[in-house]
């Protein structure tokens, strides 16, 4: 923005940001270069895709991915909450576990830990005591081994997020919670956790949707989500690339819809507050496609 004297007053010129709207066009031409490429690409067929994207074995593929995804964030947070008090106890030994929990579930891969899970059979053949143990073969089928997988890894990921929100509420809050003679668990429940959540939710949803997507990870031990299922049909029909598209489709679509729902329960937990967003979810994402001289 620039000042121009012109005689009696003084007239405000906005800059002309030149550099901006030649990278946005040549950015956007590559992208329609790209998109068309796709589009009018012989070797892909497009009507396999769309037949297949409301394919039965698709849809319970589909129906898979979302109650992995659901169960395991669940979970997830339930143990997320109680391994980060864990960690923030005076106790030494809740501190130890809590520590040595997230350093493991957080240090090793997704991928390995779904492997340990499916393959526990070679190191306890039988789970339990006695005539009370049951074959592990039986019992750790492959959505059992991602459910465990998923829902232990989410739970150590969650724990640092919550202890990092309750780290954010002044120590007062607890205090005040103390001088009125209320016990630690009702301090943690009725007034630490509430405040925190307005920090816990903004990486929470991040995870859900990030939980989402590694729930493909499970298509290496044939657990029947999306991308399994997806992979099966790609195989039997000769046809992986349309297969492939057809997951991301649904993978786009879960995303998206995860997303509106983080904003939408950010926007609420957020009113009345200075950081509540202004705009509506529409106006918001229309906004980030916006350059600034437009809005004004």
């Amino acid at each position: 923005m620039t000042l121009a004297d012109n005689g009696s007053r003084t007239r405000i010129v906005q800059s002309r940001h030149w550099g901006q709207w030649v990278s946005g066009s040549i950015i956007v031409a590559l992208v329609v270069a790209f998109v068309s490429a796709i589009a009018t690409n012989e070797s892909i067929r497009w009507e396999v895709i769309a037949q297949n994207l409301t394919y039965p074995t698709i849809l319970s593929g589909l129906w898979t991915t979302i109650w992995l995804t659901i169960v395991s964030m669940v979970v997830g947070v339930i143990g997320g909450i109680l391994v980060a008090v864990m960690r923030m106890s005076n106790n030494v030994v809740l501190y130890a576990v809590a520590g040595a929990y997230t350093w493991f579930f957080r240090g090793t891969p997704l991928l390995v830990q779904l492997l340990l899970w499916y393959n526990l059979a070679l190191f306890f053949p039988r789970l339990g005591f006695g005539a009370a143990s049951i074959d592990t073969n039986v019992l750790i089928t492959p959505a059992v081994a991602a459910l465990l997988a998923l829902a232990l890894n989410e739970a150590a990921y969650m724990a640092e997020i919550v202890r990092g929100g309750i780290l954010a509420v002044q120590n007062g809050q607890r205090e005040a919670g103390a001088a009125l003679g209320m016990p630690n668990t009702a301090i943690m429940v009725r007034i630490v956790l509430p405040q925190a959540m307005k920090v816990i939710v903004p990486p929470s949803g991040n995870e859900l949707i990030t939980l989402l997507k590694m729930t493909s990870l499970v298509a290496v031990i044939g657990a029947g989500d999306l991308l399994t299922n997806a992979q099966y049909i790609g195989t039997r029909d000769f046809t992986p690339m349309e297969m492939l598209l057809v997951a991301t489709v649904w993978y786009l679509l879960l995303t998206t819809v995860a997303t509106c729902g983080q904003y939408l329960l950010e926007q609420r937990l957020l009113r009345g507050t200075h950081l509540q967003p202004k705009r509506s979810l529409t106006r918001q994402v229309m906004r980030n496609f916006t350059p600034d001289r437009v809005r004004s």
